[in-house]
Parts: C-alpha cells; sequence; structure tokens
C-alpha cells in the first residue's frame, strides 16, 4: 500500500466521521485546516483509523503527530512489522 493509497483511505475516513465529502487530506495538512476536527473528533478518527488498517498507535504518537503525513509515516511503519 503506498502512501496515496494510506492518504486517500485516511480522507474517506474523515469524510465519513464529519459528514463532508469535500475533504481532501493532503501530507501537511494540520487538523486546524479542516473545519469541525476537533478534538474529540481526532480520536475517533484515530480509532477508526486502527481499525482501519490493523493497528495500534501508541498514546505519545497519537498526541504528538504534528500533520497527517505522520499519521501515514506512522501506519507505514506499524504495517511494515
Amino acid at each position: 500500500m503506498t502512501q496515496d493509497d494510506i492518504l486517500a483511505t485516511l480522507t474517506q475516513t474523515l469524510r465519513d466521521l464529519l459528514g463532508d465529502d469535500e475533504i481532501v487530506l493532503a501530507m501537511d495538512t494540520l487538523r486546524e485546516d479542516v473545519p469541525n476536527w476537533d478534538s474529540f473528533n481526532y480520536i475517533n478518527f484515530i480509532v477508526a483509523t486502527e481499525a482501519e488498517f490493523g493497528i495500534k498507535f501508541r498514546i505519545a504518537d497519537v498526541e504528538s503527530f504534528p500533520d497527517v503525513g505522520a499519521v501515514v509515516r506512522a501506519i507505514e511503519r506499524l504495517r511494515a512489522r
């Protein structure tokens, strides 16, 4: 699975969570760039992402992801194990 594939899956996950089909995530997207992506929806996004990819993020990682690209790279790293 490529970074583009992961990004597309994350985009669809967030669209579903927020009910907004206009969302387009990029590697440099920040949470504050997306309307209504508050802390509650961020946790829901993380949980949905873990379920979708069959992974489990460390709490420290979840609290420190600076942008969507960091999430993508963490998914790649965890899936490679």
